[in-house]
This record gives structure tokens, C-alpha cells and sequence, in this order.
């Protein structure tokens, strides 16, 4: 689609949002920024565009109530991956044939060079920073986009056709691809998630599965033997597939058997790592994140023997079971990026001690039963904060958790002065919540931030 001179709607102020705008002004297009949100100041937004630039915009920024004759000049519309794709104002624009594409999309058109594609409920930033490093160690251009922080759309001019994109996709953005096609994807496990903007569980698996929609079997798809709905998706998927489990040898793929992980090919096997010497990550889910880094950067041409020293010098990602310090015989751990009861499981399962455990926060219409059935005697105070404290302390007792043991907190400062009076010398103190953030905090990172600056403050 040529934009040069074309009016094109971008919906969202945020990064996103801004990276999309930029990037169609400086290809000749004409953008109209517009934010639902009538406390929005254009001025600000104008600012921001203009930073981007490096130059005045000459875009058109509209807030408040989506002014419907606007849809008579648009070629297009760019959503911002906040933005749902049943918002009224989106369905309209559909009604009138205006063709809508996601931030990811716009920079796919404008990017050079191949894409290698991650995405499933958890993992995603761990696996992605770590295929990220691997890449970058041996490629000389490669850049790390998408829902890690890093817009697509501020990298994709600056690419070239040697580039290598290591993109964090999300569930949000592979709603609205429509060409996107990566050389390797990774759909790293299905749970549910995020129905209150999906609504159903089959829209939710049907928008993941669409990272390998535009695959043929000269690509790779990277998939968990151990997710139902990942295997399933294995015998339909258009690409090559390479699967990675946890739990079985398998006959081609990779696997965890002992200690070491495995490459097989043919029913023959051979040892690549040891979790425990070679990894600076811990739990069963981070060695699921390895696996599947290694089949994404094996499948991307990168020789075995570059890929494991890369993942024997990782280390984890900040707020994904981060350590954080030892204070009086407690050890501190941020999971603030758990943000869904299977996140917050993989938590659960990476402590090897009495926890205090802090949990609550948003209600994305979870239900948290199986999360709480995974404290497996190890969680002996739960501390809950935010919108759904009484969901689930009400779903604790159900489980068999002991009312006692349950503290609800009014603010997260109270909750981690709880936890520093229940902890005892030996125990671990968790921040994973199951929740999102917001009510709270404006994201995840930020409570997390607030975790660990509270526990460095702690007297030894």
C-alpha cells in the first residue's frame, strides 16, 4: 500500500502509538493521531511526535469522541496494541471498509531484513531477551523489538537487509497482522488469559496461533510438546515444526531429562547443557525458556556452540523470579512480571522454601483455583492487596489454605511491612502476584521497582 500523501488514523498516545505516527510522517504519510481519552493534552502528544522527529509534526492530533466523519478521509488506521479491536469507533471504521492494521504490521511494511517471532502467554520476555543475546553476539545487525518495551516501528528504519528482529509479539498485536510473516516463530504455551479483552478462550488461541499464519515449510515453528493447545497446533501449523518438552524424550526435538537438556534427531540423542551448572536461570518454566531459545536460534542458523555459551553468561530478566537480596535469613524474590495465576505457578514451583507469598492486584477475569492448589504446602502466609484480594482469599479457603494464614492488605507499603514481619530465617518472600498492576501501579515494572527498592532498604 503506497502512503505517501494518505491520511492514516493512529489509535494511541503511548509508545506505540507515537512510534507508528513517526514512522508514517517520515514515509510521506499523513498522520491523525487520536486518544479516546478527553484528559489527553494534545500539546503533550505533539511534544512527544515531535522528539520522535526530530522535527515539528505536521500531524493532526484529535481527543474525546471520535469524530465519525473523519472515517470519509482515512486509508487506513494503525490500532496501538491497548486499543481493542471491537472499540466502537474501530468497528466502525471496519464498517466503512477502512483497512486496519497493529503497530507490528506498520513496521513489518517498512522493515527490512528477517523476523524471528515470539510469543504465548508466559516467557515471552525472558525467552526473547535471551534469543535476543544469542543473536546479537552473532549477527552484527539485530534488534530487539516489540512488546519487550522497544517499538518496531522506531528499529524498522534503521534496518537493513542483513537485520536480524528478535520480536516479543503479543496476543494484542497478532490481532491485527495481515502479511507479518517471521522466518521462525515460538508459540511458548497457551493458558488462559486476557479474556477480558478476547472474551473467549478460542479467540485467544486462535489470535496466538496467528504468528505462524503466513509460514510456509521453509520457515520454523518452535512449540511446547507440553501445552495441549501448542501440540494440537503442531499438526496444522504451515511451518516446519521443532517442539521442546519438559516432562518426555522426545524423538526429534528437545528435551529435559535429568539434568541436562537434550537435542535429539532421529530417536538419537545427545546432551547439550546442565541446568544446574550451565544456567544462571531457576524453575522448570525458565528451562523451558532456554529450550525453546535454542530450537528458535538453531532453526535461525546459529551454531550450537555459540547459542550455549550465550545462555551460560545469561542471566534472568528483571522481574521474572529476579533475586533480589538476603536480609536477616529471608531471601527476597520479584515476580512482579507474573501478571496470570500460570506465571505466577512457575513462581511457586521455582522456591525451594517456606514462602511468604504477596498475590492480588487487577481483575482480568481470572479464576485462580489451580494457582492456589500449586502452593503445595509451600506457601505459609498469603498477603493480598488490590481489586481482587477477596476473590481470591475467598478462593483460597475453598482450596483447604488456612484462613489464618491469609492477610489482606490495604495499600502494597502495609502488605510489604506484613511480609517483613512474617517472614522467618529461612523462608523467601515472593512478589507474584497472578493480577496486573493497574489500580495500583501505571505497570508492572513499577511495582516491582517499589519491591526491590523496600527490601534494599531493609537493615541486614
Amino acid at each position: 500500500m503506497d502512503l505517501n500523501g494518505k491520511n492514516v488514523l493512529v489509535a494511541g498516545t503511548g509508545i506505540s502509538g507515537i512510534g507508528s505516527a513517526a514512522l508514517l510522517e517520515k514515509n510521506g504519510a499523513l498522520p491523525i493521531v487520536y486518544d479516546g481519552n478527553e484528559k489527553t493534552d494534545p500539546e503533550a502528544v505533539r511534544a512527544k511526535l515531535s522528539e520522535k522527529l526530530g522535527a515539528q509534526t505536521g500531524a493532526r492530533i484529535i481527543v474525546g469522541a471520535f469524530p465519525e466523519a473523519l472515517a470519509e478521509e482515512l486509508s487506513l488506521a494503525v490500532l496501538s496494541p491497548g486499543v481493542p479491536t471491537d472499540a466502537d469507533f474501530v468497528l466502525y471504521m471496519k464498517e466503512r471498509q477502512i483497512p486496519i492494521w497493529g503497530e507490528i504490521e506498520l513496521a513489518y511494511r517498512f522493515a527490512k531484513g528477517s523476523v524471528l517471532a515470539i510469543t504465548g502467554t508466559n516467557g515471552k520476555t525472558t525467552t526473547t531477551s535471551l534469543v535476543g543475546q544469542i543473536m546479537q553476539e552473532y549477527r552484527d545487525s539485530v534488534y530487539i523489538v516489540g512488546n519487550i518495551g522497544n517499538p518496531y516501528t522506531a528499529a524498522a528504519p534503521l534496518m537493513t537487509e542483513q537485520t536480524v528482529s528478535v520480536a516479543e509479539i503479543s496476543s494484542f498485536q497478532l490481532e491485527t497482522i495481515e502479511r507479518f510473516h517471521p522466518q521462525v516463530s515460538a508459540i511458548l504455551n497457551i493458558t488462559p488469559d486476557h479474556l477480558n479483552r478476547h472474551h473467549t478462550m478460542e479467540n485467544y488461541i486462535a489470535a496466538k496461533e496467528a504468528v505462524a499464519k503466513n509460514q510456509t515449510k521453509a520457515d520454523y515453528c518452535i512449540l511446547n510438546y507440553e501445552n495441549a493447545y501448542t501440540r494440537a497446533f503442531g499438526s496444522r501449523c504451515p511451518a516446519s515444526v521443532v517442539y521442546f518438552s519438559s516432562a518426555r524424550r522426545l524423538e526429534d526435538g528437545l528435551f529435559y531429562e535429568g539434568d541436562e537438556i537434550w537435542l535429539a534427531k532421529d530417536g538419537a540423542a545427545k546432551p547439550l547443557l546442565n541446568v544446574h551448572t550451565d544456567m544462571n536461570l531457576v524453575g522448570l518454566c525458565n528451562i523451558e525458556n532456554v529450550m525453546a531459545a535454542i530450537g528458535i536460534s538453531m532453526s535461525a542458523g546459529v551454531p550450537m556452540d555459540n547459542i550455549l555459551a550465550t545462555i551460560k553468561r545469561f542471566v534472568a530478566v528483571e522481574h521474572r523470579i529476579e533475586y533480589v537480596a538476603s536480609k536477616a535469613g529471608v531471601v527476597y524474590y520479584n515476580d512482579s512480571k507474573a501478571t496470570n495465576t500460570d506465571a505466577a505457578i512457575q513462581g511457586i514451583k521455582a522456591m525451594d522454601r517456606p514462602t511468604v507469598l504477596i498475590g492480588g492486584g487487577y481483575d482480568k477475569g481470572s479464576e485462580y483455583d489451580d494457582w492456589i492448589r500449586a502452593f503445595d504446602g509451600k506457601v505459609r502466609k498469603l498477603v493480598l492487596i488490590g481489586q481482587t484480594r477477596d476473590k481470591i482469599a475467598q478462593c483460597a479457603q475453598r482450596c483447604g489454605f488456612p484462613p489464618k494464614d491469609i492477610i489482606c492488605a490495604d495499600t502494597f507499603e502495609e502488605a510489604l511491612a506484613i511480609c517483613t514481619r512474617e517472614a522467618q530465617p529461612g523462608d523467601a518472600v515472593l512478589l507474584s502476584p497472578a493480577c496486573a498492576s493497574w489500580g495500583m501501579f501505571p505497570n508492572y515494572e513499577i511495582r516491582g521497582k517499589q519491591f526491590k527498592d523496600y527490601v534494599n532498604q531493609l537493615k541486614e
